[in-house]
């Protein structure tokens, strides 16, 4: 049956939902720096770990105070396990990538993820699908990130090809877990229990991956780390991806994922603020062609 425009497969955002998905992307860019702080102290595997155990509990609970139902037959089981091993491929991708290529490169491959979406999208969603004006939109936008970046040379090594294809997918992980929210039984059940599939599902996923690699504790992290830790727990992962999990079942799940190149932005501005780290004038030329990608992308058809 065909969609209509306006329908939740294929809505453009409105107002509310735009700032909300800016705040969004405005945390997931401060996590990356919440990340660095604690990474020296909590090895990356075991941080997503523990952050997806803890927020499991915190949003567990917070279903039984709502009175949501947890283990209703649904049919949501089959794609909740998928989801939740997506989540969990996409950060062991991530972290064990980053041991071979650089961060810069990691930025510009994981940003991949939209591409991945707007063109699953137009297979799995019906109405749902870019014409050309957004599809530059698009364009402009990873161009965006390129100038704030930096196009990526030819691998140097074999490893750092290595990490750049893990890079890769670990997108198509993202773009993948997107879209299985939006095209499955997940779409008509709560944010928190879909939160709650991948936090389950991953918590272990990625506990094993830390085992097999040897991550290992040697002292009591910091203070500082362990609140760069508690944000991503707490408030990330408990509370951002819940909120990102319900905008994608009510609005276009494309033009959603087009925002997230804000995050990265949000991140080099986080590193400035927090980090001391520089700022480039390409910086605001990446700003802006961003926002003009995010104009295009959200114009009215």
């Amino acid at each position: 049956m065909s969609q209509s425009p306006r329908s939740p497969q294929s809505r453009p955002l409105d107002a509310i939902a735009i700032a909300v998905t800016i705040g969004l992307c405005l945390s997931w860019g401060f996590n990356n720096v919440a990340i660095k702080l604690a990474i020296h102290d909590i090895p990356p595997l075991l941080q997503s770990s523990a952050r997806s155990a803890i927020a499991a509990i915190l949003v567990g609970a917070w279903t039984q105070a709502r009175g949501i139902p947890l283990l209703k037959r649904d049919g949501t089981l089959a794609a909740g396990i998928l989801a939740g091993v997506l989540f969990a491929l996409e950060f062991l991708l991530i972290y064990r990538g980053l041991l071979w290529t650089t961060a810069t490169r990691a930025v510009l491959f994981l940003y991949l993820a939209p591409f991945f979406v707007v063109i699953g999208s137009r297979w799995l969603i019906p109405g749902d699908h870019f014409d050309r004006w957004q599809w530059l939109g698009l364009l402009l936008s990873f161009v965006g990130i390129v100038v704030a970046f930096g196009l990526p040379t030819p691998a140097a090594d074999p490893h750092q090809a290595l990490g750049d294809v893990m890079l890769v997918g670990a997108a198509a992980a993202w773009g993948a877990t997107t879209l299985v929210i939006k095209a499955s039984a997940l779409n008509r059940i709560s944010a928190e229990k879909t939160l709650l599939y991948q936090l389950v599902v991953s918590a272990p996923l990625l506990g094993a991956g830390a085992f097999i690699f040897g991550e290992h504790i040697d002292a009591v992290p910091s203070a500082i780390a362990l609140g760069a830790f508690a944000y991503q727990a707490l408030w990330v992962v408990s509370v951002t991806f819940a909120v990102w999990f319900a905008l994608i079942v009510r609005y276009s799940a494309a033009r959603l994922s087009v925002f997230t190149f804000l995050a990265p932005l949000f991140g080099v501005a986080a590193g400035h603020l927090v980090l001391h780290e520089p700022l480039t004038p390409a910086f605001a030329v990446a700003v802006a062609l961003v926002a003009l990608g995010l104009v295009l992308v959200n114009r009215p058809r």
